[in-house]
């Protein structure tokens, strides 16, 4: 059993930045799959960002690429989510999850078994 716990949403005009963090609680992220998803109103869970279980390999979606980063801090047992250049677009709950350990980046939801309460970020214009 993982528990996750997110934080450092709130709310940021467009162009600028948040980081968000996830801690796990209970088990070491060295053995899991870790990513990050968001849900807009009135629409689908979507993948943000994830890597694989060791970290060597990471995935993200078109949308955010070049302005989001995923890291992790294993001492900590953290993953983070720079977010840079926001957009209203961006303006979503963020979810982290994790799943058991995989060579490859799952980028469905659906693969992830371990998810936090979610974090709030909005984007101003």
């Amino acid at each position: 059993q993982v528990q996750l716990v997110e934080s450092g949403g709130g709310l940021v005009q467009a162009g600028g930045s948040l980081r968000l963090s996830c801690a796990a609680e209970a088990r070491t992220i060295n053995n899991y799959n870790m990513g990050w998803f968001r849900q807009a109103p009135g629409k689908e869970r979507e993948f943000v960002a994830g890597f694989n279980w060791s970290g060597s390999r990471t995935s993200y979606a078109d949308s955010v690429k070049g302005r989001f980063t995923i890291s992790r801090d294993i001492a900590k047992n953290t993953v983070d989510l720079q977010m840079n250049s926001l957009k209203r677009e961006d303006t979503a709950v963020y979810y982290c999850a994790a799943k058991s350990w995989s060579q490859n980046v799952a980028t469905s939801g659906g693969e992830y078994e371990y998810w936090g309460q979610g974090t709030q970020v909005t984007v101003s214009s």
